[in-house]
């Protein structure tokens, strides 16, 4: 299973990236990218199963992001879990319309992450 952490903070995808390893009992390969237009560039690229993306990053923001891939029928049975700072109630409508899986604010709970990553598998 590919998981893409999209985020322009290096210690969240550093984060991220040592939760999925201690996932042991799932085969889990995951990409990183630094803004929404790498992690564009990756998802057309990779065609991962889950996405972790942040809204606020360089290039292209996570909602750019998504309204980009609503048109990308590869992508349509794609995975996001919207991993941000914005907490307010418009950003999570916004997220919800534009087809977002999940929606966790930061800071967040690393036994959160688990627990969802098991739930969406």
């Amino acid at each position: 299973m590919k998981i893409l952490i999209v985020d322009d903070d290096a210690i969240i995808r550093e984060l991220m990236l040592q939760i999925l390893d201690e996932i042991e009992d799932m085969k889990i390969e995951p990409l990183e990218a630094s803004d929404g237009l790498e992690g564009l560039e990756l998802i057309k690229k990779e065609k991962p199963d889950i996405v972790f993306l942040d809204i606020m990053m360089p290039k292209l923001n996570g909602f750019e992001v998504c309204r980009i891939l609503q048109n990308e029928p590869p992508t349509w049975n794609m995975k996001v879990v919207m991993l941000t700072a914005k907490g307010q109630e418009i950003d999570k409508q916004t997220a919800r319309e534009l087809g977002v899986t999940w929606y966790i604010t930061k800071p967040f709970k690393i036994d959160d992450i688990i627990r969802l990553l098991r739930e969406l598998v």
